[in-house]
């Protein structure tokens, strides 16, 4: 009696395990507009989120995350992760709009054989520059436009030899420089060089931040504005991609780094409900020719998944019933 009842648990735990639920985050794309590139929300005349992973056409996304852009001859330029759902890798897919803030989805611009995201896109002179985070390849690459905006190359490897996340570049005091985080510790590292393809050189008050999972790494684009130069982070205390605050850089030397918070609290955060209830956590400012500024962002939900479970798992179940 005790046989033949275990035989029918183990045969009903075969069937049931079949299937499966799992939670995962589903990230998304919205813009935000405002006052000032400290006082952003979602505006009332659109509906966020402006790109999901059911927008992408040429492959099959899990999400869409990590937006940056950039505006040329009346045309917006979006490039942000499509994260690939058959391996699961980090591809750069590109967006277009005439205004900002309807989107259509075109195609993914750059993919290589390890994980990419973040796809940090700026301007020098005539030419638009790329630099992706590859911290699989365990470098920081720079790649160019050689037709933009849908063909890319590798033309430098700017740091290598560390595990380095959402590298973020800006030009400043006729220096560039580039914000990096080390997630092993949460290390927020600075270089410099004096040409963009020049010699990176490793600033000597680095780590600027160490052990700080509020602060330490990079949530979005540096901005250089009024002769001032603020700089975005990801708070993932608690959990990854709960929000963004903001930080003015006080003191940008070869020799000497000071910043301060611009606020206590933060400029984007989950909303509580919809496609960014749980967090936020990358934003790309720009300045419109009217003086207020529009913002892509993303943000996550909770998602339930269903599918079905691998043989494997089908196999655990069924020992693990025998244990009890």
């Amino acid at each position: 009696m005790e046989l033949k009842n275990s035989n029918k648990t183990e045969s009903f735990l075969q069937k049931i395990a079949k299937t499966f639920v799992r939670r995962k985050q589903d990230w998304s794309i919205g813009i935000y507009t405002g006052e000032s590139p400290f006082k952003l929300s979602s505006p009332e005349n659109i509906q966020n989120p402006v790109l999901t992973a059911k927008d992408v056409t040429d492959i099959t996304a899990k999400f869409v995350a990590d937006p940056f852009m950039v505006y040329e001859n009346g045309t917006w330029y979006m490039f942000f992760e499509v994260l690939n759902d058959v391996n699961n890798r980090g591809e750069i897919g590109l967006a277009t709009s005439n205004n900002g803030f309807n989107w259509n989805y075109q195609q993914i611009v750059i993919k290589e054989n390890f994980h990419l995201s973040y796809p940090y896109v700026f301007k020098v002179k005539d030419e638009y520059y790329m630099i992706p985070e590859s911290y699989e390849a365990n470098s920081v690459r720079l790649y160019k436009a050689v037709e933009f905006p849908t063909q890319w190359t590798l033309v430098k490897t700017l740091l290598e030899g560390d595990n380095y996340v959402d590298s973020s570049i800006f030009n400043f005091d006729e220096k560039w420089w580039i914000f990096t985080t080390s997630p092993q510790g949460n290390t927020l590292h600075l270089y410099y060089a004096d040409e963009l393809m020049g010699n990176w050189i490793q600033h000597p008050q680095i780590p600027l931040i160490e052990e700080n999972l509020n602060t330490s790494r990079p949530g979005g684009r540096v901005l250089v504005w009024n002769g001032k130069i603020f700089r975005y982070t990801q708070d993932v205390e608690g959990n990854y991609g709960n929000q963004v605050r903001a930080y003015e850089i006080t003191n940008l030397t070869t020799t000497n780094y000071q910043e301060k918070a611009i606020d206590d609290n933060p400029i984007i955060k989950a909303s509580g409900y919809g496609w960014n209830k749980m967090g936020m956590h990358n934003i790309d400012p720009h300045q419109l020719d009217h003086g207020k500024w529009i913002a892509c962002v993303d943000g996550y939900q909770i998602v339930f998944v269903f599918g079905m479970a691998q043989h494997k798992q089908v196999k655990n179940m069924t020992k693990a019933n025998a244990r009890k």
